[in-house]
């Protein structure tokens, strides 16, 4: 409505007189303007209150065989959002609260009606008719960045048990909305210690801002990300939790990725600098020990000199390897499905897998997930992988899961064990040539693997917790 326009009223009673007494108290009204139209009938009352052409309703309790109330709980039905006000002939505390419990937002007495009250009624109702409509515009614009909000928010209870999340919180979790209100966020937690020094922070500060955790998926997958977290109270004074959570583990994956190429690139550099500087004098070795093999006829000068020959031999054979470890695989791409590349790579870790007796689990795609690979190379790195993932589970307990995930135009492949976990000052080393935990180990697999799917623009994200296990994610473009 208008700040000069007029307010336009209408009157639902049976009774003409009465009309005529009402309209009559409202036009005395000094300084305003009104437009009043009156209706008697009770099915066309519901029709223009329908089409919401009018600012305040006045409704009469008696309407023939129905009444005020039943027209006011129609009208709420059909989300009338201007003021209804009931008039009844007698004063009756029961009517009134029922009134009041429907939705209407006085209740007068017609006896008692005069200008002075009228007006004042007027005036309250649409300034509260103002402000609900005020505050339902505010919510429905909260709500709207509640819902959209591409990170997590979510409201909480004292105990951190979810009472309403938004979209991106059930996509973050792949839980639906009703399950994951099940939840406490304490249980999304990866770490318990994590959990615990969240609760002892909330009971001592109360709030908590840019926090960085590791939260659990459904799938029991690792999600890096940002909390933050504060203690608000309703009006009624019971305090709740409101949080957000930002997702950066696509983030800390591209980080720990471009770190490990960077530093790869230096380990080459420094490979091929040295390559250099050791075969140029390796070559005079071997130049020298060809000249001195005629001139000797010693039986042991010949085995000396053999002994010098086949370690020189050694030496170039190591850097060599050394150096197509540094250079970029070299693959022949074609479109090729993964279950079938995965399922290869089982069937040839088979027995290792058998013989400690390994429970292995799968979870693969309805349909294929075609990716552009090569076939061999990449059956190469997926055994480096899973071959680590049987040594380091127990005999008879373990447990190997390889899944298959189609997220947003890639597929993701899984491999998660429930070995002794890599410690965390070690999983930035582990695709490093010749880094291992082993004692029979070269430390040459990983360091394959990587090269491997680096050539397939492939990424790869590791994340392990000791006693609990390792997770090796391998994220591919569709095809």
């Amino acid at each position: 409505m208008l700040p000069n326009s007029p307010t336009r009223i209408l009157i639902v009673e049976d009774d003409q007189d009465d009309f005529l007494i009402i309209e009559a108290c409202i036009k005395d009204i000094p300084e305003k303007v009104f437009l009043i139209d009156w209706c008697y009938d009770y099915d066309e009352a519901l029709r223009r209150i329908a089409h919401a052409n009018y600012d305040i309703y006045f409704v009469d309790y008696l309407l023939g065989e129905r009444t005020g109330l039943e027209l006011l709980r129609e009208a709420r039905a059909m989300n009338c959002d201007e003021p209804l006000i009931l008039l009844t002939g007698i004063g009756n505390r029961e009517v009134d609260v029922q009134a009041m419990t429907i939705g209407a937002v006085d209740f007068l007495v017609k006896s008692e009606i005069n200008t002075e009250k009228l007006e004042r009624c007027i005036r309250y109702a649409l300034e509260r008719s103002a402000y609900n409509k005020a505050l339902r515009v505010n919510e429905r614009k909260f709500r709207s960045m509640f819902e959209r909000s591409k990170d997590a928010v979510f409201l909480t209870g004292e105990d951190l048990v979810f009472r309403d999340v938004n979209n991106a919180t059930c996509e973050l979790f792949k839980y639906s909305k009703e399950e994951i209100l099940r939840f406490s966020l304490y249980n999304l937690f990866a770490r318990k210690e994590a959990a615990d020094q969240l609760k002892d922070r909330l009971t001592f500060i109360g709030d908590v801002e840019d926090l960085e955790v590791e939260l659990l998926t459904r799938n029991r997958e690792r999600r890096n990300c940002i909390l933050s977290i504060s203690r608000e109270a309703y009006s009624s004074g019971e305090n709740y939790i409101q949080g957000i959570i930002h997702d950066i583990t696509n983030l800390k994956r591209i980080e720990r990725a471009t770190f490990q190429i960077e530093k790869l690139r230096s380990t080459a550099t420094l490979l091929r600098t040295l390559a250099h500087e050791v075969r140029n004098p390796l070559t005079n070795i071997n130049l020298s020990v060809e000249q001195l093999k005629p001139e000797l006829n010693s039986e042991d000068a010949n085995i000396y000199l053999d002994i010098i020959a086949r370690n020189c031999g050694r030496i170039d054979s190591l850097i060599s390897e050394l150096l197509d470890l540094s250079r970029p695989a070299e693959i022949s791409l074609q479109r090729a499905g993964l279950q079938d590349i995965v399922d290869s790579t089982l069937a040839a870790a088979s027995d290792r897998i058998s013989l400690k007796n390994i429970r292995l689990e799968r979870a693969y795609p309805d349909q294929p997930a075609f990716v552009m690979a090569d076939r061999e190379k990449l059956k190469i790195a997926l055994l480096n992988i899973l071959i680590n993932a049987v040594e380091a589970v127990p005999s008879q307990s373990g447990v190997i899961t390889v899944a298959i995930r189609k997220e947003s135009g890639h597929y993701r492949v899984c491999i998660n064990d429930n070995g002794n976990g890599i410690p965390e000052e070690n999983i930035s080393r582990i695709f490093e040539p010749y880094f291992t935990s082993k004692t029979n180990g070269f430390g040459l697999g990983l360091a394959a693997t990587w090269n491997i799917l680096q050539s397939h623009r492939a990424g790869i994200d590791v994340s392990s917790q000791l006693g609990e296990g390792t997770s090796f994610m391998l994220t591919f473009e569709e095809a």
